[in-house]
């Protein structure tokens, strides 16, 4: 596989941080789209202002957009919904704009979605040709998310979409979360626990996205999640268990929840048991199938 020069944008989060990493390591050159840019290989944008350093884009191979306002950072008040959204539309618009612009047409554009899209489904499977299961806000912002991903495959760039699981990381995201709670011995889960979670590793949402990078033959949408997801009260006791932590199981009540966040307990209520069949069968091959080696991961001590 030859070096590619790979530009991402919204690299200074979780899975971008990570992803910097394992792509420097394979040998390609990485570039950051910051706002706050301080290393040499970052560059300046602004997608709510429209700017952006030409520099970085100019002979670009591979282009990953990562960025958006954070779904469950506060809550959803009117103006924040709409962050949330104009984060991810006007980002992918600049990175088109700057595209056709510039005359430079990439190898590939990746992006990130998420699970959100399908709403609350319950108990059922869903996969990459399932609709909304219904009209919330995570399935609306969602759609918006991979609409504006759509336009850059439009203009004839191979364009990949990953609907991104829960990531798994004691250093971000809904683990960190768990784990507050479960080091002083508390395992709390939400509602009645029987929520399904389609999470996947770190390192495999990140190896995913090399993978498409380096495929020329991968297009479209897929699901980033492992190939077993679990139920919310199990994640929880499967933490407790990967930190060897003893601990006492409640639950918080989904009334308890929506006082506190709202509409925005939707992210951590609805149900969402999400098919990774798609991206096996085109060849990905998960490093972290099954949530205990997964867990066993992250805890490990020089993990």
């Amino acid at each position: 596989m030859q070096n590619l020069t790979i530009l991402i944008a919204g690299g200074s989060g979780l899975i971008g941080t990570r992803l910097t990493q394992l792509l420097r390591a394979q040998g390609h050159k990485v570039r950051i789209l910051s706002r706050r840019p301080g290393e040499a290989d970052e560059y300046a944008w602004d997608p709510a202002g429209g700017a952006i350093d030409d520099k970085a884009v100019a002979g670009a191979d591979i282009v990953i957009n990562l960025a958006g306002a954070g779904i469950a950072e506060r809550r959803w008040t009117p103006a924040r919904k709409q962050l949330i959204i104009d984060s991810r539309v006007q980002s992918a618009q600049l990175l088109l704009d700057t595209f056709q612009r510039l005359g430079h047409q990439p190898q590939a554009y990746l992006s990130a979605a998420a699970i959100g899209y399908y709403g609350n489904a319950g108990e059922d499977w869903v996969n990459e040709y399932d609709a909304p299961a219904d009209n919330s806000f995570l399935a609306e912002s969602c759609l918006a998310w991979e609409n504006a991903a759509e336009k850059i495959g439009a203009a004839g760039i191979r364009t990949v979409i990953f609907r991104t699981g829960i990531v798994l990381d004691k250093s971000g995201g809904a683990l960190r979360e768990i784990i507050k709670p479960l080091r002083f011995g508390l395992g709390s889960y939400f509602g009645d626990g029987q929520a399904w979670y389609s999470w996947i590793a770190l390192d495999d949402v990140c190896r995913a996205f090399q993978w498409a990078a380096e495929t020329p033959g991968i297009e479209g949408v897929y699901n980033a999640v492992a190939p077993h997801p679990v139920r919310n009260i199990d994640l929880v006791k499967a933490t407790a268990t990967a930190m060897q932590q003893p601990a006492i199981f409640a639950p918080v009540p989904e009334f308890a929840l929506r006082f506190l966040f709202g509409e925005m307990a939707d992210a951590i209520l609805f149900s969402t048991r999400v098919s990774a069949e798609k991206i096996i069968q085109a060849g990905f091959h998960f490093q972290y199938p099954a949530l205990d080696a997964a867990l066993a991961h992250i805890f490990a001590k020089n993990a």
